[in-house]
């Protein structure tokens, strides 16, 4: 066969499997995932950004505030965040997708569950928990206190960029706790840790998927029953001035990315779509990371390996 009819015929033949594989407009620029600073997140990213990989993409992580980050979004800068969570980002993700320019890619598959936790010895100090109005007795407030915050209640929270209205809620629910927010993940469940050690006082922030429900024994507080109109009507609840005063809602985790997405990736829009995940699974990948000293590209190379035929029917393999 002639050279030139030859490379006729091999360019003609990659240009036909391309297109058949439904790949032959996208682009080559990096799709970018964006990362935040929980364990979970980092991995959830990790795992869509290596499954890209292999579908032939160019990922590029970037380190991104949670809620900050729709700006990014709506502008095409940044293009996948694998986990909105019900709870705490419903708000910020509605109002971007209102815009057009965002769009939700469906549910991780994770249900989240984020609230008030103490631990179980606390209750006999507190008696009428898990009900939210026991904290309203200064007794038990108090027996939440530390030294910077006694009389009152101390309730630590995640980081300020989770969100969450933790600071709204005490002030609507004319609750005796000043709200101290920890300054990373790390630094959230290592306290609970200590305090746990030591049996000493502790109400904080916990959420799942995580291990630490499964590790510790204690309860969630049962605040009123979310509504949306809790949120956004001060009429709602029990104080008619102000919002927040109820619990945190439950529900999705959610991807959501640029709505450009679909057109100049097609192929990995699918793949994003169809990517999920439950909490068994996170759970533990979690806990290899953070009790038994993994890494997070440690533990999605293990779960790659052991789900191959899965994630390769996202990719259309």
């Amino acid at each position: 066969m002639p050279k030139t009819f030859l490379k006729l015929s091999l360019a003609a033949s990659a240009v036909a499997l391309m297109a058949g594989s439904g790949w032959a407009q996208e682009s080559s620029d990096p799709i970018k995932l964006t990362l935040h600073d929980w364990t979970g997140q980092l991995i959830t990213t990790n795992l869509m950004g290596e499954v890209l990989k292999q579908a032939g993409y160019n990922v590029e992580y970037v380190q991104a505030d949670y809620l900050a980050q729709f700006a990014g979004l709506e502008s095409g800068d940044l293009h996948v965040a694998m986990e909105m969570w019900e709870t705490t980002g419903r708000d910020a993700m509605d109002a971007s997708t209102a815009t057009g320019k965002t769009e939700v890619f469906g549910p991780t598959g994770m249900k989240a569950k984020e609230e008030w936790w103490y631990p179980s010895y606390m209750k006999e100090k507190c008696p009428g928990l898990p009900n939210w109005e026991a904290l309203k007795d200064e007794a038990c407030a108090e027996a939440f206190s530390t030294a910077e915050t006694a009389p009152k209640g101390r309730y630590l929270g995640g980081p300020v960029t989770w969100g969450g209205f933790d600071d709204e809620r005490v002030e609507a629910l004319d609750l005796p706790f000043e709200v101290i927010h920890a300054g990373t993940d790390a630094a959230l469940f290592a306290e609970l840790e200590s305090a746990y050690q030591r049996q000493a006082p502790i109400m904080l922030w916990i959420y799942a998927p995580h291990w630490a429900p499964a590790k510790y024994e204690g309860e969630w507080v049962e605040f009123p029953e979310y509504t949306a109109e809790c949120y956004n009507d001060p009429a709602w609840g029990s104080n008619p001035d102000m919002a927040y005063d109820c619990g945190k809602p439950f529900g999705e985790i959610w991807k959501v990315g640029w709505a450009g997405v679909k057109d100049k990736w097609p192929g990995a829009y699918d793949a994003i779509k169809a990517f999920t995940i439950d909490n068994d699974e996170m759970g533990q990948m979690i806990t290899e990371v953070d009790l038994d000293g993994k890494t997070v590209e440690q533990v999605t190379a293990e779960w790659m390996a052991a789900n191959e035929g899965r994630w390769k029917a996202w990719i259309g393999q």
